[in-house]
C-alpha cells in the first residue's frame, strides 16, 4: 500500500513540500466548517426558525381570540409594522402537493420540525422558490393562513461571509508559504544543478555560492570544499604526468640521437620500430591517466564528424553507414568526445569490414549507437575489456600499440561526461556499442 501511494506522489521536493504545508490546512480547515456547519449554523438556524414560527403562532392565536373587524386588517398590519412578516388569508382550499426537497435542507427541516412542535396543525412549506423569501402556509378552521417571510429571519444567511473569511485567509497563507518555500528550495536545486553541471565535466555556475538554511549552505560548503580537493588532486596528477612525460621523451629522444649517430654500421630499424612503439604506448598511458579533464566544454559538430569518419572508411576500404536524428550539434569536451568516437569507431574498424553509426540527440540526451559484423566479444568479457591494460587473446580492444587502453579510455572520457558505455550483441553478427550522454 504505501509503494502504490509512493507511486502517485511528487516527486520534486517543492511539490512535497507544499504538499507538507497544504494538506494540514486543509484538513484543518475541513474540520472548522463541518463542526461549524453542524453545530453553529444548526443552532442558529433552529433558533431563527422557532422565532419565526413563535411569532406565526402568535398572529394564529390573535386571529382565532379576537373578532375579525375589516377582515383582520390590523393582525395583518401587526404582522407586518411589528413582526416583518407578510400575511394573507386565503379561503379554506386544499393546501398544494408538497415539493422537492431543497438538496440543503437545514431550514426546511428546522421550520418542519418547529411547525409541528408549536401549531402541530397542516402545513405547506415552500423554501426552494424566491431565494430571498419563505413561503408558509398554515390550515386554520375556515381559512389558510399563507405567511410571507423574509430568508435571513429564519435562516443563518450570513454563513458564506465565514466560508470567504476561511478561504481567503488561507490562500493568503498559502502564498506566503509558497514564496517561503521557493526561497528555500532554490539554495538547493541551484546545489543539485551545480553537481550536475561538475558531474558532467561542465564549469560550475559563476553565481553559486552557499545559502538558505544553515543545512544547505553546510552542503553547498562541503560541495564546493570536495570540488576544490578534486580539482586539486587532478591538478597534481596533471602536473606529475607532464614532468614524467617530459622526462621519459627525453630518453626517447637520445635512444633516437644515437640510433642516428649510429649510422649504417648497424641495422636500427627494428629499434627504431621499438622506439616508436614506446613512445605510442606512453601517449597512450599519458592520455588514460589524464583523462582529458582540464578541457573545457564546447559546441561540436557530430554531423561533420561523421562526414570525416566516412571519409576514414573509404580509406580503410570499409562500408560505413551513418545515420543522425536531432540537432548536429552537442556540448561536450570537443577533444575528449573525439577521441572516445574515434577508438570505438577505429575498433569496428580494426576489426569489421560493414559498421553503422546511429546517433539520436533528443532532449537531454545523446545516444550513439555503434553495430558492426566483426567476431563479437564473449558476453562474459564484456566488462573485463573496459579494464586498463586487460587484454583478451582476440582482444577488440587491441591497437597497434598493444597497450589495451582504448576501451579504457573511451568509458572514463564518457563516464567524465556524465554518461556510459554498454556492449550488447549486434544485428550485424557482431558487436553493438552503445554510448549515452546527457546533453
Amino acid at each position: 500500500m504505501s509503494r502504490r501511494f509512493a507511486r502517485y506522489m511528487p516527486k520534486r521536493l517543492y511539490a512535497r513540500s507544499l504538499i507538507i504545508v497544504i494538506a494540514p490546512m486543509i484538513l484543518f480547515q475541513s474540520v472548522v466548517a463541518f463542526v461549524f456547519m453542524e453545530r453553529h449554523w444548526q443552532t442558529v438556524t433552529q433558533r431563527l426558525s422557532a422565532a419565526v414560527v413563535r411569532d406565526i403562532s402568535a398572529i394564529i392565536d390573535m386571529i382565532e381570540t379576537y373578532p375579525p373587524g375589516d377582515n383582520y386588517a390590523n393582525a395583518i398590519r401587526i404582522a407586518q409594522d411589528r413582526l416583518g412578516l407578510k400575511i394573507d388569508l386565503l379561503p379554506l382550499d386544499p393546501l398544494p402537493a408538497p415539493g422537492p426537497k431543497p438538496w440543503f435542507s437545514i431550514l426546511d427541516n428546522s421550520l418542519s420540525q418547529e411547525i409541528n412542535r408549536q401549531i402541530s396543525r397542516p402545513f405547506w412549506l415552500d423554501t426552494v422558490g424566491n431565494s430571498n423569501v419563505v413561503e408558509i402556509r398554515v390550515q386554520l378552521q375556515d381559512r389558510v393562513l399563507r405567511v410571507f417571510a423574509r430568508r435571513s429571519q429564519a435562516y443563518a444567511s450570513n454563513t458564506h461571509i465565514f466560508l470567504l473569511w476561511m478561504a481567503g485567509t488561507s490562500l493568503v497563507l498559502l502564498s506566503i508559504s509558497v514564496a517561503f518555500l521557493r526561497n528555500q528550495i532554490r539554495p538547493i536545486l541551484q546545489l543539485a544543478e551545480a553537481a550536475e553541471s561538475f558531474g558532467k565535466g561542465r564549469p560550475m555556475p559563476t553565481d553559486f555560492r552557499p545559502r538558505g538554511a544553515d543545512e544547505v549552505r553546510r552542503a553547498g560548503t562541503a560541495f564546493i570544499q570536495m570540488r576544490e580537493r578534486i580539482e586539486r588532486q587532478i591538478e597534481q596528477r596533471t602536473t606529475m604526468l607532464t614532468g614524467v612525460s617530459h622526462d621519459l621523451r627525453t630518453i626517447l629522444t637520445r635512444f633516437k640521437l644515437q640510433l642516428a649517430l649510429a649510422g649504417s654500421k648497424m641495422d636500427t630499424a627494428p629499434m627504431e620500430r621499438d622506439i616508436d612503439d614506446m613512445q605510442s604506448m606512453l601517449e597512450g598511458y599519458l592520455a588514460f591517466a589524464r583523462g582529458d579533464t582540464s578541457e573545457e566544454t564546447g559546441f561540436f559538430d557530430f554531423e561533420e564528424f561523421l562526414e570525416k569518419l566516412e571519409a576514414e572508411a573509404k580509406l580503410r576500404k570499409r562500408k560505413l553507414t551513418t545515420k543522425l536524428v536531432g540537432r548536429p550539434s552537442i556540448t561536450v569536451r570537443p577533444i575528449a568526445f573525439s577521441r572516445l568516437m574515434n577508438n570505438i569507431v577505429g575498433n569496428a574498424f580494426r576489426y569489421a569490414k560493414k559498421v553503422e553509426v546511429t546517433a539520436t540527440h533528443s532532449a537531454g540526451s545523446l545516444r550513439i549507437v555503434v553495430d558492426d559484423n566483426g567476431p563479437g566479444i564473449p558476453e562474459a568479457r564484456r566488462e573485463d575489456v573496459f579494464k586498463p591494460f586487460v587484454r583478451l587473446d582476440e582482444a577488440r580492444n587491441q591497437d597497434a600499440s598493444g597497450t589495451g587502453l582504448g576501451l579504457s579510455i573511451a568509458r572514463g572520457i564518457a563516464r567524465t561526461h556524465g554518461g556510459d558505455i554498454t556492449l550488447t550483441d549486434s544485428p550485424l553478427g557482431g558487436l553493438r556499442a552503445v554510448i549515452r550522454l546527457p546533453a
